[in-house]
């Protein structure tokens, strides 16, 4: 069999999924333009700020599109945001107080935020004097209800928190169902404080979010879904309102809280990658499922199940040796459209405890709502792929991978 006829084998086994994932997408697309209209977005929204930003219209109007389009009460949308890892700790240092403490459902949290709870005189939650425990998850990578109930009634906490995606875990991501059920158990053993979910790499796959679903705040990244692949940085929180300011206060200053932040290159971008994500993300679930089927003809374990709508763009797949690992990191980046012609090396990332290899010939440097792959080199073997802005990228780089792997 071809090349091309095992990608089309494949492309014929999903087309069920492909068509629910479209059903999703019109939907989600259905909401944002909703967002856009009754927000009355206008061409005067886009035009740069500068200084302190007092009145920026473009600036707060972003934030009610991202609110309406969440299901959320409020939201606040930055460029300040650096990074996924920054949104969240801006999160947590804008809800969470010395004396604090928290219960993580999902086990322990991604790499680079382990730094930010647990690092020792770096500034993170456990030199504020904030504990921060957690529930490792049960055998088939689930939240273990039992244990919650029991930390939960052992322990006075002020947040609950949940990772949505599986991080550089070998396991399933989370699904809105998942989530909605996660945090009405967390209601019904009494806890009345935040509760909330990581949701980078989530973001319109399903047609809820978790702010639908009884999550208190929600956090992302705009270089993944919700940016759609034109937004060049940033980040948002979005969930009930007196969380969103305390989070607006941290990210500026007490005083002046959301009132304040300018953007001098103006926020199109935001705004019509935005509009754009949930297409977007449509086409890298399709492209996710498309290597996966392909990977797993072959022979390769890979994350999450193929009978079954993916719950974020990820894709896991295991390799047995270092060597078919980083050939595979190779693979993606030879088939990017910038920097193809880069050999890929392992490096120290900041924030990680080993050496991570990463494949991102994206537009925008890191950018994993693009077509991007990446690993740490540690046992079990396992590369992330996510993203690609069209589904015809990732038909041509799947055929492209194939044919090595063959």
């Amino acid at each position: 069999m071809t090349v091309d006829e095992r990608i089309a084998a494949a492309e014929n086994k999903l087309a069920p999924m492909f068509a629910r994932i479209d059903e999703i997408a019109l939907g989600n697309q259905e909401k944002v333009l909703s967002a856009f209209r009754e927000e009355r977005i206008a061409l005067r929204h886009f035009v740069p700020t500068t200084g302190y930003g007092y009145g920026d219209e473009g600036r707060e109007a972003l934030g009610r599109v991202y609110a309406r389009a969440f299901g959320a009460e409020r939201a606040v949308v930055s460029p300040a945001f650096l990074s996924g890892t920054h949104a969240l700790t801006v999160a947590l240092f804008g809800v969470l107080r010395p004396g604090d403490r928290v219960l993580c459902i999902s086990g322990v949290p991604y790499d680079t935020l382990r730094g930010v709870v647990w690092g020792e005189g770096n500034g993170s939650l456990a030199d504020f004097g904030i504990g921060f425990d957690t529930v490792p998850l049960d055998g088939t990578g689930k939240v273990d209800f039992p244990a919650v109930r029991a930390k939960l009634g052992a322990g006075a906490y002020k947040m609950v928190y949940l990772q949505r995606s599986r991080g550089y875990e070998l396991r399933d991501s989370f699904t809105i169902k998942e989530i909605g059920e996660a945090c009405g158990f967390v209601r019904e053993c009494g806890f009345s404080g935040c509760i909330f979910v990581d949701n980078c790499y989530g973001e319109f796959v399903e047609p809820q979010e978790p702010t639908q679903v009884g999550a208190d705040l929600i956090v992302g990244s705009l270089i993944k879904n919700p940016g759609g692949g034109l937004a060049p940085t940033g980040g948002y929180i979005a969930g009930r309102a007196c969380y969103v300011e305390q989070c607006e206060n941290r990210l500026t200053a007490p005083s002046v809280g959301g009132e304040i932040g300018s953007y001098a290159y103006g926020y199109q971008l935001y705004y019509q990658g935005f509009f754009l994500a949930p297409h977007v993300v449509a086409q890298s679930l399709k492209g996710a499922l498309l290597i996966g089927q392909c990977m797993a003809e072959l022979g390769y374990e890979n994350f999450p199940s193929l009978d079954r709508l993916p719950p974020d763009i990820t894709r896991a797949v295991r390799f047995d040796t270092e060597k078919q690992l980083t050939d595979f990191i190779q693979s993606v980046q030879d088939v990017s459209p910038v920097d193809s012609f880069v050999t890929l090396e392992a490096w120290d990332m900041p924030g990680y405890d080993c050496k991570v290899i990463m494949a991102a010939g994206t537009f925008n440097s890191g950018a994993s709502i693009e077509l991007s792959a990446d690993a740490p080199i540690r046992e079990p073997y396992v590369a992330y792929f996510q993203g690609g802005l069209t589904y015809e990228h990732c038909k041509l780089a799947v055929r492209e991978i194939l044919k090595k792997l063959i």
